[in-house]
């Protein structure tokens, strides 16, 4: 396939996912819940919905254009991720755009909607099909780009150390908070929050606070959004209860609204699902060599000051962009120098 018919099978994509109608979308979502049942068809409509926003013609040529493509036809095996809706997806682009092949690892949480999306694209066009495969087993993969835990990712090392690899561990997003955010701020960090129920590495999961910030007020401007709805899912309610029995038997303090708990937190970024941790911080000075300190771990900082390089505006992180790559890894250029 030449580079001008995958853009455009990639746009047709792009069409055919915004001309979903309401009844295919919720047999599709029906089907995805039963797999996942973290998959509600809102969570499954919001990821939709961003695939849709960048499989356009004209934002793909125009990324695509920064790399020196040489269709070199290797094999890229793809460990998939299943925490969020088709968060494997921007892999599979990748790896197509770039002449690639793909053997997928589907996981087993996100088999549903990712082979959706693979017999939508070779529908379109059924060269995608020679070039997309979905294996137990990645031994024959040329390079690897494998997604997963801190654990896992040992493993994936050892496994596909003697191979190009780009190996991805856990990561989480944080937000910078000054005291100053409008209502409409702490609206969209709501998004941040809840969104997937928190379960993305795009999810804030700490807030950082300057000594003397009205806490119970932003409580109170954050439950006034429609998030408190998420404990109507049981499993994230389930959550909720848990992590608060713990904090009280345990005597933690803890702050709670009755959907998400509040919890001071120091050293650690990532929170149990239904605790969102905080922080104080002295000056912007100290919290920049905090934020330094644990740039491995965190995937999206979260705010509007103009002190921080790369901040991501409240309300975004689950919109990224083609060139937002996972842990800041170019994924593109890892592809395009294959050899």
């Amino acid at each position: 396939m030449t580079l001008e018919e995958r853009i455009a099978g990639f746009a047709a994509l792009g069409k055919r996912i915004d001309s979903l109608g309401d009844s295919e979308k919720s047999e599709l979502s029906l089907r995805a819940s039963n797999e996942n049942a973290w998959f509600t068809e809102a969570n499954i409509s919001l990821a939709l919905q961003g695939l849709g926003e960048f499989l356009d013609a004209s934002k793909i040529s125009d990324w695509i254009d920064k790399y020196q493509l040489k269709n070199q036809g290797k094999s890229v095996g793809l460990v998939m991720a299943g925490n969020i809706p088709m968060v494997g997806f921007h892999d599979l682009f990748c790896v197509l755009m770039s002449g690639n092949k793909v053997m997928a690892k589907l996981s087993t949480s996100d088999s549903v909607l990712m082979n959706q999306l693979i017999n939508w694209l070779t529908d379109i066009n059924h060269e995608f099909g020679n070039s997309i495969i979905t294996a137990d087993r990645l031994n024959d993969a040329d390079a690897v780009i494998a997604t997963g835990s801190d654990n896992t990712a040992r493993y994936f090392r050892y496994y596909f150390g003697k191979k190009p690899h780009i190996i991805r561990q856990n990561r989480t997003s944080v937000a910078v908070l000054t005291g100053e955010e409008t209502v409409d701020d702490i609206a969209s960090l709501g998004s941040d929050i809840f969104s997937y129920y928190g379960l993305g590495c795009r999810n804030v999961s700490k807030i950082f606070i300057p000594k003397g910030f009205d806490l119970p007020a932003f409580l109170d401007e954050l439950s006034s959004t429609t998030y408190q709805n998420v404990t109507e899912h049981h499993k994230y309610n389930n959550n909720y209860d848990y992590n608060k029995s713990i904090y009280l038997v345990n005597g933690d303090k803890h702050l709670d609204t009755g959907y998400v708990l509040l919890k001071e937190e120091k050293e650690q970024l990532v929170s149990p699902i239904s605790v969102l941790y905080y922080a104080y911080y002295e000056s912007p000075q100290q919290l920049l060599l905090t934020l330094a300190g644990q740039q491995d771990k965190i995937q999206c900082t979260v705010g509007n000051v103009n002190w921080l390089e790369g901040i991501v505006p409240f309300g975004k992180t689950q919109r990224p962009q083609l060139s937002d790559y996972a842990d800041g890894i170019d994924t593109m250029e890892f592809l395009s120098n294959l050899s």
